[in-house]
């Protein structure tokens, strides 16, 4: 069974970036699809961006064009690089990892704000 730790999340101005990382352990990530969710305050929890096992991504309408995921399976790692964050991009943001079953982790907080 996989365990999963989100980090790098904090505080950043609109605009900024940050860049969070999501380590695994427990079991080779490689063999798992990985995604990031979300979840603002009184809202659902939202897909964000998810990377197949060999390396395809998808996006949200909403991030396109300024997140980037991606993996390094050598480092058992996924990360989400986040540029031109806005207000709107405030959550606590997840990384689930599936493989039959759907693992997750506990989140880290982004809160974009000047």
């Amino acid at each position: 069974q996989v365990q999963l730790v989100e980090s790098g999340g904090g505080l950043v101005q609109p605009g900024g970036s940050l860049r969070l990382s999501c380590a695994a352990s427990g079991s080779t990530l490689s063999l798992y699809i990985m995604a990031w969710y979300r979840q603002a305050p009184g809202n659902q929890r939202e897909l964000v961006a998810v990377i197949s096992t060999g390396g395809t991504t998808n996006y949200a309408d909403s991030v396109k064009g300024r997140f980037t995921i991606s993996r390094d399976n050598a480092k058992n790692t996924v990360y989400l690089q986040m540029n031109s964050l806005k207000p709107e991009d405030t959550a606590v943001y997840y990384c689930k990892a599936k493989l039959g079953f759907d693992y997750w982790g506990q989140g880290t907080q982004v809160t974009v704000s000047s």
